[in-house]
């Protein structure tokens, strides 16, 4: 049984800075954090801009393990913006604008990881066995350990970062703005999938994706209503991108990996979106609810915010 706090997850506050503006200016911090995370990029840009816009480009003479970390250690910087945020700005701790629990369910994290890890390899391992031709063998042992390593220093760092931003800071943000359950779900959703618009995949399968990333922040966003904290999509969210960045890599991705294989297929969107919107994430919530007990679903997506400014 979890012990949780009086208040739900989204009226889980401990200061008297309630005001949307306080977020806002939050929100502001962690993005400067982030540019000075970038900095390091600035010595490795080419001297001319490229011509294209695939903006991967202006990595393209660098080692791809350089790339991932340039890429990667903004997120390490922001991430110290972030504690800074909710320390200083909001005298919260990291505890609540991750759950209603009075401690950071680990083992929820742990179970989301391997669940989502598991489920990621199973299906990447049937597509390779139903497309071989779609797929070539990439790995070389030296590269591939490096990015490893990399990838599962900052990784974490980057996923989490975004689940605290999204799902926790910001949806507790808009909490405060909109009084209402299922607004800070679907703004923080579309925000989420929106800051998507500029990956390079978008360049390679259109604006119909934006759908996708849209749709998987309302997957994350719904988990972590139900279940009163974003532990399960921390792990979850973990699991995807460290599997991907590990498994493997194509030319049109934000993430250029030393990766086990490389995607030479011509990618089409419209079965990924049907698999994983129409049924995978459905399927998955539906399974965690059998597993941790959620009930009242329109109650916890869609009731009133009771926010207590005392």
């Amino acid at each position: 049984m979890d012990t949780l706090r009086t208040n739900s997850f989204l009226e889980n506050f401990h200061s008297k800075k309630l005001s949307f503006a306080w977020y806002l200016l939050g929100s502001l911090i962690i993005i400067i954090f982030s540019f000075l995370g970038q900095i390091p990029t600035l010595f490795f840009l080419p001297h001319q801009h490229p011509s294209s816009g695939n903006q991967l480009d202006i990595f393209a003479h660098l080692d791809s393990n350089l790339t991932l970390f340039l890429l990667l250690f903004s997120y390490l910087i922001a991430f110290f913006g972030f504690l800074f945020v909710v320390y200083r700005i909001h005298k919260q701790t990291i505890t609540s604008v991750t759950t209603s629990r009075l401690k950071i369910d680990f083992k929820r994290i742990l179970f989301g990881f391997l669940f989502w890890g598991g489920l990621s390899i199973f299906l990447f391992g049937i597509d390779v066995f139903l497309s071989p031709e779609d797929y070539l063998w990439n790995f070389k042992p030296i590269p591939f350990l490096i990015m490893f390593l990399i990838s599962c220093t900052l990784i974490p760092f980057q996923s989490a970062l975004e689940e605290w931003i999204f799902r926790g800071y910001l949806m507790q943000g808009f909490a405060t703005l909109t009084k209402s359950r299922l607004m800070s779900l679907l703004l923080t959703s579309i925000i989420f999938g929106s800051l998507h618009i500029l990956n390079p995949e978008i360049d390679k399968l259109g604006y119909g994706l934006l759908v996708y990333y849209i749709g998987t922040g309302l997957f994350f966003g719904i988990m972590s209503l139900m279940d009163e904290g974003i532990e399960l999509a921390i792990g979850f969210h973990f699991a995807n991108n460290l599997i991907t960045a590990l498994l493997v890599t194509a030319d049109w991705t934000v993430f250029q990996t030393e990766s086990l294989y490389k995607d030479i297929s011509n990618p089409s969107l419209m079965p990924e979106l049907l698999l994983f919107l129409g049924l995978i994430y459905p399927l998955t919530l539906l399974l965690l609810a059998k597993k941790y007990h959620w009930g009242n679903w329109v109650y916890k997506l869609t009731a009133p915010i009771h926010v207590d400014k005392t």
